[in-house]
């Protein structure tokens, strides 16, 4: 799962943010690469047990390990009832623990796709 993270993870932040750790969007609450919000914040510490801030939404290697936490944790065989795919794991980072599973996560998943195929080229 760490490498298929790793290459969902650069397509992700590049429909995020187009790569930039600065970003601000949401109305303020989403920032940095990934575009984060407070409460995902709070469930990778909770998940996680570490003491991830606000400001560590702005470090890129720490929005990265705040992602993996969450999708690690909400995106299993278990919680799903399959094998989590690409699809589910975006489609959970944009909508929630249950994303993967939500019509309105769709549109977002064709940009994922899209970003996913152009490095394949």
């Amino acid at each position: 799962m760490t490498n298929i993270l790793n290459i969902l993870i650069v397509a992700l932040i590049a429909v995020e943010s187009s790569g930039n750790n600065r970003a601000i969007g949401d109305n303020g609450l989403a920032v940095g690469c990934l575009q984060i919000h407070p409460i995902m914040v709070q469930d990778a510490n909770r998940i996680s047990g570490r003491h991830y801030t606000l400001l560590d939404r702005y470090n890129r290697r720490k929005s990265v390990q705040m992602c993996k936490i969450y999708l690690r944790h909400y995106c299993t065989a278990k919680r799903m009832g399959h094998e989590p795919t690409m699809q589910d794991m975006a489609r959970c980072w944009n909508g929630g623990p249950r994303g993967w599973a939500r019509k309105s996560t769709l549109s977002y998943w064709k940009k994922v796709k899209a970003k996913l195929n152009k490095g394949k080229q």
